[in-house]
């Protein structure tokens, strides 16, 4: 025998469905209620999952600046002013950036100078990336000449937190071996020969 189920046990049936999944829903609706109830009324602050957390970590170091300060010397035994044109800017790790340091030989003859770079604090060193540099080949300046030298360099977005300051400092020393060639028979009024040579020899 066939048994029909009445019209209003289907209607029953489709109601308690629809209550259901309704249910569902708001409970899930209810969990970011919460959470804003939470941090914002109560001053909870909840877990968030890994990747709210991932988003957090993103924006905020979008949003760090470091400070990066600018120093250079000479060696004594070098007759050259040199020196930074800038002292210090602010920059997000991550981004490429561009200041520019000086020279000028003070003395009356040509002298090849080579650049020594440092980084302070020591352990913050691996995350200063300079893609181009002056230091990276040696300088030939004549007799009273004035050279601009610029600096690109990227601050790595994995600096540590705690370090908000960096100093770029450079040193630059004659390059006695170098200087000497300028004078050697054949070498006469040739700066761009002995800067080719200092390119070879740059490690």
């Amino acid at each position: 025998m066939n048994v029909e189920v009445s019209r209003p046990r289907r209607f029953g049936v489709a109601g308690m469905v629809a209550v259901s999944l309704a249910a569902f829903g708001f409970s899930f609706a209810l969990v970011p209620l919460y959470r804003i109830a939470c941090e914002k009324v109560f001053g909870i602050r909840l877990e968030r999952g890994a990747a709210d957390a991932g988003d957090a970590v993103a924006a905020s170091r979008s949003e760090r600046l470091v400070t990066v300060t600018f120093d250079g010397s000479v060696n004594s035994k070098l007759p050259w002013q040199f020196g930074p044109r800038t002292m210090r800017m602010q920059v997000r790790p991550g981004e490429v950036y561009e200041t520019t340091y000086f020279a000028r030989n003070t003395s009356d003859r040509d002298i090849v100078g080579s650049a020594t770079p440092s980084v302070a604090p020591a352990r913050a060193s691996k995350y200063f990336n300079k893609t181009e540099c002056f230091c990276f080949t040696a300088q030939t300046l004549v007799a009273g000449e004035t050279r601009e030298m610029p600096v690109r360099f990227i601050v790595d977005p994995d600096l540590p937190e705690d370090v908000r300051t960096l100093t770029l400092s450079y040193t630059f020393f004659k390059n006695d071996a170098l200087t000497a060639q300028l004078s050697a028979p054949g070498r006469r009024d040739t700066p761009a020969a002995a800067s080719s040579d200092a390119t070879r020899s740059a490690p």
